[in-house]
This record gives structure tokens, C-alpha cells and sequence, in this order.
């Protein structure tokens, strides 16, 4: 990463403050959800251990995030830098266990009923991948600073959507509840153009990236799940299970 020298776009004074003290909202966000369903009696510790697993990796990342974020604001670029290689390692992970843990609440037909199973099969995996292209890219681009922080945050976003699943009235949101869910997301990439303009009068233009892949997976999610592709896909991954006698696009009773 580069130092604060070295930033080519101005030098704001409260750069870092400001993405460390998103990233403590977005951590909120995502604690705040997962335990307000865990008080409510909702969700248990007696999942299956593959769902402990991806829990402990996308946790995981929500750590290594924010101690990223404080490390910098910090000035302690070094350990920034070390720790950034095991992020970039945590990625992979993260790609294998969403899809997988996905796949295996499909087929068992044990989709939210408030999402539809065909959707919430391609909605989970497209935006770990639209977060891991997001984030590859801001590795990428790590020596220069402006785009790095950016790129990261437009990926971290991506990963808010169960958080904000689980503190939103999802069921009074039927039929668009993932896309409301998604929708909130944005507040953060637009906290950022705004913290930008504020501070220079312009905005950095790997906010708009960042905006675009997050709509361009949006668009590819709707797109999947309502076309011919989607049915095939539900077929072939629910064949054989208790999934396959559950419609694709119709949402399930409650509870």
C-alpha cells in the first residue's frame, strides 16, 4: 500500500478516519443483525458444521477488514501490508464456502421463505463473486492507495446483504426483499461519494466502479434467476434431494 505521500488524489486529512470508522458501522451492521436473530431465537449453534465454517471465514473477514482499516489509520502500514497476504489467501475460502453452503440449504430445501430458492441459489454465490473481483482488483491496485481503500470498501459492501437481511422487516418486504436488503447496501459506497465531495468537491472515480460492478451483479442476479438458465441450474443442482420438490420461484410458507 502506498504511503500517505504518496496519495495521488489531494490529501484529506480525514481519509482515514473515515473508512475506519465505516468499517466499524459495517461490522456493526453484521453483528447487529446475526445476534439480534440469535436473541430472538431465530438461528442456534446447532447448524451443521459446514455453516459454522463459512460463519468463522466471512467473520473472519469482517476482522480482517477492520483491523486493516485501523492499522492504516493508525499509520502501521507495515503489519498492514503483512496481514493484506492473508486476506488475499481468505478470499479463496470464502469462494469455495459460499457457494457450497448455498448449494447444500437448497437442496435441502431450507431457503428463507421470504426469498425465492431459484434466486437465493444465484444471488448467494454472484455476490461472493462480484466481492472477490471487487477485492482482487483493489489488490491489484494496492499501491495506489485512493483506488485500493475504495475498491475494498465497494467489496465489503457486497457482503452486507445478510446483515442487513436480518435487521430489515424482510417478510413485509415480500416480494422484493432481497432486493431491498441489496438496496441498503449502497448507503455505504454513497456515504463515500459524499465524504469525497465534502472534502474536495469531486468524488473519486473508483466509487463509480465500485457502484457498477455492485449493479452489474444486481443485473446478472435477476438475470440468471429469470431466465432459462436459472430453471436449468435449480434442476441439476437440487436433483435427487428434498429441493427438488420445492418450486423454484414461489416463496414458501412462513417458518
Amino acid at each position: 500500500m502506498a504511503t500517505r505521500a504518496d496519495r495521488p488524489f489531494g490529501q484529506f486529512a480525514g481519509d482515514d478516519r473515515f473508512f475506519f470508522s465505516a468499517a466499524l458501522a459495517m461490522a456493526l451492521v453484521i453483528v447487529a443483525g446475526f445476534s439480534t436473530q440469535l436473541a430472538m431465537g431465530r438461528s442456534s449453534f446447532s447448524s451443521p458444521p459446514l455453516v459454522h465454517a463459512h460463519a468463522i471465514v466471512f467473520m473472519g473477514w469482517v476482522t480482517i477488514y477492520l483491523l486493516q482499516t485501523g492499522f492504516v489509520a493508525n499509520g502501521n502500514i507495515a503489519v498492514h501490508r503483512r496481514l493484506g497476504w492473508v486476506g488475499a489467501g481468505w478470499i479463496i475460502l470464502m469462494i469455495v464456502l459460499g457457494p457450497l453452503v448455498t448449494i447444500a440449504l437448497v437442496r435441502q430445501g431450507r431457503v428463507p421463505f421470504f426469498f425465492q430458492p431459484l434466486q437465493f441459489l444465484v444471488f448467494d454465490p454472484l455476490t461472493v463473486f462480484g466481492f472477490a473481483g471487487l477485492t482482487i482488483a483493489a489488490i491489484v491496485l494496492r499501491r495506489q492507495t485512493d483506488w485500493h481503500r475504495r475498491l475494498h470498501f465497494c467489496g465489503m459492501t457486497l457482503l452486507l446483504g445478510p446483515g442487513f437481511g436480518r435487521l430489515l422487516p424482510m417478510p413485509l418486504l415480500i416480494p422484493w426483499a432481497f432486493e431491498a436488503s441489496y438496496a441498503a447496501t449502497l448507503v455505504f459506497p454513497l456515504a463515500g461519494v459524499i465524504a469525497d465531495w465534502r472534502r474536495s468537491g469531486r468524488f473519486h472515480p473508483a466509487w463509480g466502479w465500485g457502484i457498477a460492478v455492485i449493479g452489474v451483479t444486481l443485473l446478472a442476479i435477476e438475470a440468471v434467476a429469470y431466465g432459462p438458465a436459472g430453471d436449468a441450474l435449480y434442476r441439476a443442482v437440487t436433483a435427487g434431494s428434498p429441493g427438488a420438490a420445492v418450486p423454484p420461484l414461489a416463496f414458501s410458507p412462513p417458518g
